[in-house]
């Protein structure tokens, strides 16, 4: 029998929320929004390197920017942002006139600014496209890295055709951080084989400088020509010598990219917390962008801790106070946690979903175990375990399915941006953000032959709660949370600034995913994907 809650809810198609008109809460029961804990200043930090005005530029690929700050005080200096035709940086590059140049890893384009700040596109290849780098006399060179794994010339006015150095440099990563050499060679690390490589970019022959590292990401050169890796599986920064490597600095796992200023100081930047720190003489670090919360993404109430998906880590959070309560962080391609774009509870465990991985794991976070992974999935956005079974929501086929054992049955088909999977009281829930709707797939363990809309006329609706007058959305676009109740009426609870937008056309519409949970207190948590900061709603 259906719960008497999912009865409530169908209400809500009859009242037809599209009509409905959307009001603000009583004077007297004005919801009350505040702030728990705070985050990273940047959307992650990733490709970084010194400009020819002296400050330090970072890519931040789901930031979808490129700022310049002053590497002494961290002081933001300038930004570029989307609406300047910077989309997804993951490095940057600048050639000996001023100009620079970006990759963009979602897209696979390669674009610029020339010195006179006219926006010039090096070439369009598939994405993946991650390192960049010039050599002295201005080559531009790229290559892929997680999505495909060739090495390329491009020629920085986009007039001729890239030339392809090598091809399948793999597995899974062709080079990443890059330099150029002083004996005139391409350097780069090789992420999943523990290697610095190094490139006769004419003759297309690679040679081995370096072996033995955990995940070298990063390769520089300071000025006295000594050749220094960005170990991100053992999160330091180590000197190449002529009878291995030694560490020159210290930091912690997740590292994205590293640069030398003029005085050969070291500056670390970080894709799982979004920090830029300065390496002191004497070893200890500055902040000059705080790290934390990057990408905030899904959420869940584990007993008193509320635990965030934040795209390469997930955090915990105490819920009365928002003291940080764990921290873990997972190595893109290598971590046994995987990337976390969403979460969901499965008893003491969590499911772990990344369309970006293409994967869901069952993953243990006191023991910091993997317990299951799921891996015949295309893009999954949310997963959830319904009857017995975990069920995903795959924007890759644009489908829901379920996985029991070895098999998969699709359990709802022909969805154009299946979203958040949420289980209440023996019923299963979908939204769809394309379609604007909630649908109820199943009740007590039973399938329905087709989704029924249980609330409509939502804006791009993302993470929400089931609550017993209805529905608590996260609305992607307008940044609003809504309640809809089962009279079809809306009212406003909280705006957030709206959330991203997707990268590029093979990414799920959500692309950093928008969650919301409901504490034993009845409060409502958000991880505020732009603000990028855990709130709480009281209502």
């Amino acid at each position: 029998m259906r719960s008497a809650l999912s009865a409530a809810v169908v209400l809500i198609l009859l009242a037809g929320c599209d009509s409905a008109t959307e009001q603000k809460a009583p004077e007297d029961t004005t919801p009350i929004v505040e702030q728990l804990a705070d985050g990273a200043d940047i959307a992650g930090a990733n490709g970084i390197h010194f400009g020819p005005d002296g400050n330090l530029y970072i890519a931040s690929v789901v930031g979808s920017e490129i700022r310049a700050i002053d590497p002494d005080t961290g002081a933001v200096i300038k930004r570029y942002t989307a609406e300047d035709g910077v989309i997804g940086p993951d490095d940057v590059a600048f050639a000996s006139d001023g100009a620079f140049y970006w990759t963009s890893i979602l897209t696979g384009e390669v674009a610029g600014f020339t010195s006179g700040g006219e926006r010039v596109v090096a070439a369009q290849l598939a994405p993946g496209v991650n390192p960049i780098t010039f050599s002295d006399d201005d080559r531009l060179f790229v290559s892929q890295c997680f999505l495909e794994d060739d090495l390329f010339e491009l020629d920085p006015a986009g007039e001729s055709a890239p030339r392809e150095i090598a091809r399948d440099l793999g597995p899974g990563c062709g080079l990443n951080g890059m330099d150029w050499g002083p004996d005139d060679r391409l350097y780069g690390p090789r992420w999943f084989t523990g290697e610095v490589v190094s490139f006769d970019v004419d003759a297309g022959t690679m040679r081995v400088e370096a072996s033995g590292l955990t995940v070298p990401a990063a390769v520089k050169f300071n000025s006295r020509g000594e050749l220094h890796v960005l170990d991100t599986g053992a999160g330091e920064v180590v000197r190449v010598t002529g009878s291995g490597t030694e560490s020159v600095a210290t930091l912690e796992p997740g590292l994205d990219n590293f640069a030398f200023d003029s005085d050969d100081r070291i500056f670390v930047s970080s894709f799982a917390d979004g920090f830029v720190k300065r390496v002191e003489p004497d070893g200890s670090l500055v902040a000059l962008q705080a790290g934390g919360m990057s990408h905030a993404g899904g959420i869940v109430i584990r007993g008193d801790e509320a635990i965030a998906a934040d795209l390469h880590a997930i955090r915990g959070y105490d819920v009365a106070t928002g003291a940080i309560t764990r921290v873990q962080r997972s190595i893109v391609g290598v971590g046994a946690m995987g990337g976390a774009m969403n979460i969901a509870l499965d008893g003491n465990n969590l499911i772990l979903t990344s369309w970006f991985d293409g994967d869901v794991r069952i993953w243990d976070p006191d023991n910091e175990v993997r317990v299951e992974h799921i891996t015949d999935v295309s893009a999954p956005v949310s997963a959830v375990r319904y009857a017995g079974n975990i069920v995903i929501a795959d924007h890759g086929t644009s489908s829901v399915v379920m996985i029991t054992g070895a098999s998969k049955q699709t359990v709802a088909d022909e969805m154009p941006a299946p979203t958040a999977l949420v289980v209440e009281q023996g019923d299963l829930y979908l939204s769809d953000r394309a379609l604007g709707q909630i649908l109820l797939l199943a009740s007590d363990g039973e399938f329905r032959e087709e989704p029924l809309v249980v609330a409509d006329g939502l804006t791009t609706p993302e993470g929400f709660v089931v609550t017993n007058a209805g529905f608590v959305v996260f609305e992607n676009d307008t940044g609003h949370v809504v309640e809809v109740d089962s009279a079809g009426s809306r009212r406003v609870l909280a705006e957030f600034t709206p959330g991203s937008q997707p990268g590029g056309p093979l990414q799920p519409p959500s692309q950093v995913f928008n969650g919301i949970a409901r504490a034993p207190d009845g409060s409502l948590l958000v991880p505020g994907e732009i603000e990028r900061a855990l709130f709480r709603i009281t209502y």
